[in-house]
């Protein structure tokens, strides 16, 4: 017996820390329990001296210490307050007028706005509680088909996951050892493609199951013009305009093409159009659409805040964390100006914002505890070798990991996978030449799922504590309104998981779309770098006569 357990200690701890979880104990103190328990083991067994376990509270240390880690409770925090101060209500408000008429015109502006938010929260369960509360209630009124609606709601508030400034991302860049501005331009191309992917199927949807997702009738739309018309081409000639302007010039500035260009351009153009549309009201010309003039000043205050964090980290201003504190001031700034922000705000969006930090903080703990051991056993090396070993070489090892991360993503959430599994990933893929910005993206997109797969998708019952579980009746027509079950939100959210899964393996097959991020900065070519050293003259001594002692 002890021979076995000597032999196989690696694998034995990784399943019994399985079993701990499984039997619902909760991560942090399973993780902690088992590194402890099986040190005890490893020592009696001689795998190892009592004096190994003294790196512990080093490791602990390590983990307060962490300066990167502090963008976690920033971005939290930014992301409550703007949940909070109503910026979700206007812009889904907004850009679903926008949007109405059109065949799925909601669903496009819940991606839409969902893709905004992630730019700005960072945080899943704002995203979708927002939307939730917003979006459903009108989804539902004008016939949208239910599982059609959760669907899109609960997975539009996932791409807070993968959209920067993403904690997930922090958290994936200080497990795999890499910068989190690498992790962010590398996520950028990414989660705007799952976005447009998102969109496609609501196209999709429309042509197939036109009555699943209908547009707004015209007397739904508020904003219109004196004359009856909507005036969206104002606000398209605004946009391409804006557009056009932002991009020569920063084309005649040399910034290579990157996110920060992207971003940077977008800044400007936003710029442009905000001039235009303030002009336009002050001088009363009446170059704008009342509908141009409402999307432009709703949308101005979030893309300002996606350029103050994102904008500032892209062009090497900005670490992520000075990025979240910025992103946490301009947070209270903009509900100061929407003269939103209250004493119970800030103190709920602090307390949640410790709570999520706590948890962080004790998982990681938990998991140096329990890596302390596992390393101590030559766990990792068991881990690489299996791995290393897989057949097909890179692409089998990428295939083997997607699966078995895709299928932990059913039991645990993306922080328990981030900080137990990663790890242990990190130095087989390296050793297979992958890089480590695209294995840690490629994952992030795959852990996305977690929040998405029935029956324990948290994003799926942030949405079902916000849809209604009885029939109601609607507020604006009056009508009695069945309820929204939840085998229909489980439903809803299985087409957006393959959406999820297809983007996976376009990140494998397109590698570019997050290796631009090596493009951009300036870059040195080593064959055209010339080393010179310039002797400096030294005088010759003389020795013609010999010294003199006295």
């Amino acid at each position: 017996m002890a021979d076995l357990l000597i032999h196989n200690m690696a694998p034995i701890m990784f399943a019994a820390l399985v079993v701990f979880l499984l039997l619902g104990y909760p991560v942090a103190f399973s993780l902690a329990a088992n590194g402890l328990l099986f040190g005890l083991i490893g020592i009696e067994l001689g795998l190892f001296r009592p004096d190994f376990l003294q790196a512990l509270p080093e490791r602990v240390y390590g983990v307060m210490n962490n300066d990167t880690l502090l963008a976690i409770p920033f971005f939290t925090f930014m992301g409550l307050i703007l949940e909070r101060s109503g910026m979700a209500e206007d812009l889904l408000d907004t850009i679903g007028q926008l949007f109405g008429t059109i065949r799925g015109g909601l669903a496009y502006a819940v991606i839409f706005v969902g893709a905004l938010l992630a730019a700005t929260t960072g945080v899943v369960a704002a995203s979708v509680i927002s939307m939730g509360l917003i979006s459903l209630p009108i989804m539902l009124r004008y016939g949208y088909d239910r599982r059609v609606a959760t669907g899109v709601i609960a997975a539009s508030g996932t791409l807070a996951q993968i959209i920067p400034p993403s904690l997930v991302l922090i958290v994936m860049a200080d497990q795999l050892g890499r910068s989190v501005g690498d992790m962010y331009e590398g996520a950028f191309v990414p989660g705007l493609v799952l976005s447009a992917l998102y969109a496609s199927y609501v196209f999709l949807v429309t042509l197939f199951y036109p009555k699943a997702a209908p547009g707004l009738p015209l007397d739904a739309i508020i904003y219109k013009d004196p004359n009856g018309k909507r005036g969206v081409i104002s606000l398209g000639v605004v946009v391409l305009f804006s557009a056009a302007a932002a991009y020569l010039y920063m084309r005649t500035t040399g910034v290579r093409a990157g996110a920060d260009f992207v971003v940077l351009t977008m800044s400007i153009g936003v710029g442009i159009a905000f001039l235009i549309a303030a002009l336009n009201r002050l001088l009363r010309l009446r170059l704008l659409s009342i509908l141009a003039q409402q999307v432009i000043f709703v949308m101005v205050p979030p893309l300002a805040l996606i350029f103050l964090v994102l904008g500032t980290i892209f062009i090497g201003v900005a670490t992520p964390t000075e990025g979240g504190a910025m992103g946490a001031v301009g947070a209270l700034v903009l509900a100061i100006m929407k003269g939103r922000l209250r004493w119970d705000l800030v103190r709920q969006a602090s307390e949640s914002t410790a709570k999520l930090s706590a948890f962080v903080v004790f998982i990681l703990i938990g998991a140096r505890v329990f890596s302390l051991t596992f390393y101590g056993v030559d766990g990792h090396r068991w881990v690489e070798e299996l791995l290393v070993g897989l057949p097909g070489g890179q692409t089998g090892f990428l295939i083997f990991v997607n699966i078995f991360v895709f299928l932990l993503a059913f039991f645990l959430d993306f922080f328990e996978i981030a900080f137990i599994v990663i790890p242990l990933l990190a130095a087989p893929a390296e050793k297979l030449g992958i890089d480590l910005i695209w294995f840690g993206i490629m994952l992030g997109v795959n852990m996305q799922t977690s929040f998405m797969h029935p029956p324990f998708g948290f994003a799926l019952f942030y949405l079902r504590s916000v849809a209604p579980r009885e029939p109601y009746t609607d507020r604006v027509t009056g009508l009695r309104m069945e309820p929204v079950t939840t085998g229909q939100i489980y439903w809803g959210a299985v087409p957006f998981v393959v959406i999820q899964c297809i983007m996976v393996a376009l990140v494998i097959v397109f590698p570019g779309m997050v290796m631009h991020y090596k493009g951009t900065g300036p870059t040195v070519d080593p064959s055209k770098v010339k080393i010179e050293i310039q002797m400096p003259d030294i005088p010759q001594l003389q020795f013609d006569q010999p010294p003199r002692i006295q």
